[in-house]
């Protein structure tokens, strides 16, 4: 049967993705400085207010600089998101810093000792998922909510005079096949903040060339499939509009809610976390799963156990489009990584400054480099080589 499926996604203005990039600025911060150090930061924002919880971990010795440092690196980074609005200006904004010391509880069970490898941080279950619906293995309606709003992004920092905002929202429908094929476009809607000069004409005719840049050849729909500010206005925006919070965007920073997610967000977190670490795991394996032609749909399953090394359990399912049983796949993919949180740490190269990029427009379908040496290595392919020996 056919069937229409829906995903979203938010800006980096959007006043919950301000607060993942102001986490996982702080979380580089920290890595910049003591690639070991631990990072749980949680970030509230709203009207002319950003204040930072959570708790770190660092050498005595680094932790003051860290810390003086901590409220400029915020500031810079609410500036290029492009907030110099009266009720939320990242010169003006008052800030207050709650972080505090790691929790010694925590720490006994994630430190490795004389006997025991490092354990996980804590218990959970993360998934990963890829599939062939686009290039980078993702699926379709989630990449393309992305896309649009990453070329209005482009289009605000470079215009000075630019109508919009930095606040805004993007939703595809789209229709699939009996045999779960995206076909073609059902319905558009983006919502974007402007000024206040800006008409509904103006933003139309801004945004609808953007759309039909990033969607395939054919998919472009007619204008009242399009819906543009529904609402009519959206000039109060971000954190003005509407108070933001690390980690409440978990499905836009993942699949658009095409895979299960495991209920962990990531931003604002080190990798000794799992909820982190091992869900980049999952998509790393899965992707290079398909990228092997070992199955056109795979979803990964890993769950730990807090203070434990190696995952309690892997699951693995290609949906009826693999090549090999699924107990083979999983036998190769333990024998492919090490799935401790101290492994996946090292095979990924993660205990660098490399999160920040990843605040906004989805933690994975990006290239490993895109934004610098390091940056989204769980987007690469070099295990699926070795896959597909291993598994002929």
């Amino acid at each position: 049967m056919s069937y229409i499926f829906t995903s979203e996604s938010v800006s980096e203005g959007h006043p919950d993705k301000l607060c993942d990039r102001v986490s996982d600025t702080v979380l580089d911060l920290f890595l910049q400085h003591e690639p070991e150090a631990r990072v749980a930061c949680e970030t509230l924002a709203t009207t002319n207010r950003v204040i930072l919880a959570g708790e770190v971990r660092a050498n005595k010795d680094v932790m003051d600089d860290i810390m003086a440092k901590i409220e400029p690196a915020v500031r810079a980074a609410v500036k290029d998101i492009g907030y110099e609005q009266d009720s939320f200006h990242h010169a003006h904004f008052e800030f207050q810093n709650y972080l505090h010391g790691q929790s010694s509880d925590i720490a006994m069970g994630v430190d490795s000792g004389d006997n025991k490898d490092e354990g996980a941080g804590d218990q959970g279950l993360m998934f990963g998922y890829a599939c062939r619906e686009t290039d980078v293995l993702m699926p379709a309606a989630i990449h393309y909510s992305h896309q649009i709003l990453k070329e209005l992004a482009q289009l605000r920092k470079g215009d000075q005079n630019s109508i919009l905002g930095p606040d805004s929202k993007s939703q595809i429908s789209l229709h699939y096949d009996a045999s779960g094929v995206p076909t073609g476009v059902h319905k558009v809607v983006v919502s974007t903040q402007h000024h206040a000069d800006a008409t509904q004409a103006d933003i139309r005719a801004l945004v609808t060339p953007v759309i039909a840049n990033v969607l395939p050849d054919g998919w472009m729909v007619e204008d009242e499939d399009i819906l543009i500010n529904p609402t009519g206005q959206f000039i109060i925006g971000g954190p003005d509009g509407d108070t933001g919070l690390t980690g409440r965007k978990i499905i836009v920073d993942t699949y658009g809610g095409a895979a299960p997610h495991g209920g962990g967000a990531f931003s604002g977190k080190d990798p000794t976390k799992v909820d982190r670490s091992a869900a980049y795991a999952c998509r790393y394996l899965a992707k290079n799963v398909v990228a092997a032609g070992l199955a056109s749909r795979c979803t990964i399953q890993i769950a730990y156990a807090i203070g434990v090394a190696e995952p309690v359990s892997l699951y693995a399912d290609t949906h009826g489009t693999g090549t090999v049983d699924n107990q083979r796949l999983e036998r190769a993919l333990r024998e492919a990584m090490n799935l401790t949180p101290r492994g996946i740490r090292q095979h990924l190269g993660m205990n660098a400054p490399i999160y920040a990029p990843s605040a906004a427009y989805g933690h994975f379908g990006r290239v490993a480099g895109e934004a610098g040496a390091g940056t989204f290595s769980w987007e690469a392919t070099d295990l699926a080589d070795s896959l597909k020996t291993a598994l002929a």
